[in-house]
């Protein structure tokens, strides 16, 4: 797929974005859900190497190559490694899936309600080796705890100032600014994160894109503003440790907003399951998944 056309694919096409991003910190908990005890690997390189067959094996899948899955949220590692064969942004991108890449290195401690991101040092590095792989786009994630109108301010023009570096590379960005779906205000604190974020969108160059990945509000359809806005190419939705079924039940409710899924997409996966049983699980959530992010 050309560029163009993986634009086009993003911004049009009925699907989801697959979230298959862990990285370091999460990575052990991603393998335990899957079946592969701690003492089945010694040190990073056989943790990511652990995890990278887990990935291969969803991506190779038949059921990945469905139509429905229409991108693909990669760490680093998985962006470097090959799968069947291919660099895997190409391997993904034959089954018609659009790469992104994770670029973040971690949150910085909780100030004004917020866990900003921290200072990337790789960024210019990681983004001219994806621009070289052939990757589409980004993602980015900082943290919203409260509704503290300094602290989601700062949150959002983070989000947007390291967006434009990404944009200016050629790669769309996601601006990931996470609300904890377990924040008592969350209502309140989503009509700030509205705000501001159309006030990003408003201040951007005309015609420059990007997407947004947001918890999926309180309120359905709170976001359609943004969805609308002509500098958006997609909004998704992450899971934020609902369920599939209580993602899915919530993400049904707004109307043009699609998944971006991980825990929700891999929940019921198994080392041990045979292939059939491995690509009928998978296919289950990506079907489930699917038929939410098209509802409505």
């Amino acid at each position: 797929m050309t560029f163009d056309e993986m634009t086009a694919r993003i911004a049009n096409d009925d699907g989801f974005i697959a979230a298959l991003d862990q990285s370091g910190g999460s990575t052990p908990k991603a393998l335990r859900g899957y079946g592969v005890s701690d003492d089945e690997w010694s040190g990073d390189d056989e943790m990511f190497a652990a995890i990278h067959a887990m990935r291969s094996r969803v991506i190779t899948a038949p059921s990945f190559s469905s139509g429905k899955v229409i991108g693909a949220i990669l760490f680093e590692k998985t962006m470097d490694g090959m799968v069947d064969g291919m660099p895997t942004a190409d391997a993904l991108k034959a089954r018609r899936v659009v790469p992104f890449i994770k670029v973040d290195e971690g949150l910085q401690d909780e100030a004004d309600g917020v866990q900003l991101m921290k200072t990337m040092t790789k960024l210019d590095a990681l983004l001219d080796k994806s621009v070289a792989a052939g990757m589409f786009g980004t993602k980015m994630r900082s943290v919203i705890k409260s509704a503290n109108p300094k602290g989601i301010a700062a949150i959002v023009a983070q989000q947007f100032e390291y967006g434009n570096r990404i944009a200016d590379k050629g790669l769309v960005p996601i601006l990931e600014p996470e609300y904890d779906i377990t924040a008592a205000d969350r209502a309140e604190g989503e009509k700030i994160l509205l705000a501001e974020l159309a006030k990003g969108l408003d201040a951007l160059p005309e015609g420059r894109k990007v997407m947004l990945k947001l918890s999926i509000p309180v309120e359905p359809n709170l976001y359609a503003p943004l969805i609308a806005h002509p500098n958006v190419l997609r909004v998704v939705a992450l899971s934020g440790g609902y369920s599939t079924e209580e993602a899915c039940e919530h993400l049904a409710k707004n109307k043009g907003m699609i998944a971006s899924f991980s825990r929700g997409l891999l929940q019921d996966l198994r080392k041990d399951q045979t292939d059939a049983e491995f690509d009928a699980a998978l296919g289950k959530a990506i079907d489930q998944i699917y038929a939410a992010s098209v509802a409505g």
